[in-house]
């Protein structure tokens, strides 16, 4: 009996121990569970509260690496600039500056050209990456996209750089015509030749400091404001009367047609200038006794009817690769016939951004030796379709549209037609 009663005692002190063994191996194991490993540091990351919400609504491109170098967080724009891939930021230069930093914590920044994604040729990404620690294992890198600013800025220092060169010459020649009316004030015939000279050049410095006012206000294509129905007849009429005596001393016959009544919707004085910029050059660049045609109708367009206004002239024509720069500001076709014109090289630029800020465009056709047509294409006014519209047009002998152009322009009685 005492025999059995000692064998129960240790059996039950027995299991009490295994018990109490499986409970304490149990709570070991549900506190190994919750203690962070070192590979969870790796692969389940948290952000910091708040970081999330400030990267989504940056500019920058955002992107945090944790201690592998893998990518945490990313912005849209970080993957469509091409820096991550594969969970992984595939700029090196970038990849080492974020490696720095999350070894000595100091914030590091650099500017870098990139290729372009998806091809290795044309205009480099330029960028500039700004690395900072984010807590104690994270890295933020924030990447700036400066292609356009630098665009930007090289488009203006080469403006100042021309614009100084284009005032240079007419500055000059004032000097020197200037010395040489002192030194022949004896001469009458001397004075009265030098003073001419200096009118001329007094003429194309005020021209270029116009046209680049003209310039500054309409370079930025922007939408206009205080637009107007405007009588494209009006604004031919004026054209016409603008290059009237240069056409005269040519000879050059100055011919409208087309459809009449038509409205353009915009600003009267930016048209003007625009249409009368092309009427100019027409005659500038046209041989003595040729012919100016202008016309103007309406065309179906998708997004709303558009007004056509053609200018075409029997000039000396413009090679296919002038043409992909002849609205650049200060781009001349022929520097030689410019100066002699009173050329400023501004002028079709002028026409290209009075056209994007009415939402229209500016296109050319042209074969050396044989002339040029360009052609404005602008919104119609509203209020020209309301009332109705006949034909006739500006002038007679629209035929100069170029046999390979579906013009078909119906000829009306002009209000004078210069022979």
């Amino acid at each position: 009996m005492d025999v059995n009663a000692a064998v129960a005692a240790a059996a039950a002190i027995a299991g009490v121990c295994t018990g109490v063994i499986a409970m304490l191996a149990f709570r070991w194991s549900e506190r190994d569970l919750k203690r962070p490993t070192r590979t969870s540091l790796h692969t389940d990351p948290v952000l910091p509260p708040g970081v999330d919400t400030v990267l989504s609504v940056l500019r920058s491109s955002a992107v945090v690496l944790d201690e592998a170098d893998s990518v945490v967080k990313a912005s849209s724009a970080a993957y469509a600039l091409g820096l991550v891939r594969g969970g992984k930021l595939a700029v090196e230069p970038m990849l080492q500056m974020a490696r720095d930093t999350r070894r000595d914590g100091e914030i590091r920044q650099v500017e870098l050209d990139l290729p372009r994604r998806g091809t290795g040729r044309g205009e480099a990404l330029a960028v500039s990456a700004r690395v900072a620690p984010l807590g104690s294992r994270l890295v933020l890198l924030l990447v700036e996209d400066l292609t356009e600013a630098r665009r930007i800025e090289a488009v203006r220092r080469d403006f100042v750089a021309n614009v100084s060169h284009e005032l240079k010459t007419p500055v000059g020649a004032l000097s020197l015509l200037s010395e040489a009316v002192m030194d022949a004030s004896d001469d009458p015939e001397a004075v009265e030749r030098f003073a001419g000279r200096m009118q001329i050049e007094a003429t194309r410095l005020t021209s270029l400091v116009q046209e680049l006012i003209d310039l500054s206000r309409v370079q930025n294509d922007d939408p206009l404001e205080d637009a107007e129905p405007v009588r494209v007849d009006e604004l031919v009429a004026e054209a016409i009367d603008r290059s009237r005596h240069q056409a005269s001393h040519k000879q050059i016959t100055m011919a409208a047609g087309g459809t009449a009544d038509l409205q353009i919707w915009g600003n009267r004085g930016q048209l003007a200038a625009a249409l009368g910029n092309l009427v100019e050059n027409a005659v500038n660049y046209s041989p003595a006794r040729t012919r100016v045609g202008i016309a103007a109708r309406r065309v179906t367009a998708p997004g709303g009817d558009l007004i056509e206004v053609a200018v075409t002239d029997q000039g000396i024509g413009i090679s296919d690769k002038d043409k992909e720069r002849i609205f650049e500001r200060f781009y001349r076709v022929d520097p030689a016939r410019s100066r002699a014109t009173g050329g400023t090289g501004l002028g079709l630029a002028i026409v290209k951004h009075v056209a994007a800020s009415h939402g229209g465009e500016v296109t050319v056709w042209s074969s050396e030796g044989q002339g040029s047509t360009f052609t404005l294409r602008l919104p119609e006014a509203a209020a020209a379709r309301d009332r109705g519209s006949g034909h006739g047009g500006l002038g007679n002998d629209a035929d100069t549209a170029r046999p390979d152009e579906t013009t078909a322009y119906e000829p009306i009685p002009a209000p004078e037609v210069l022979p």
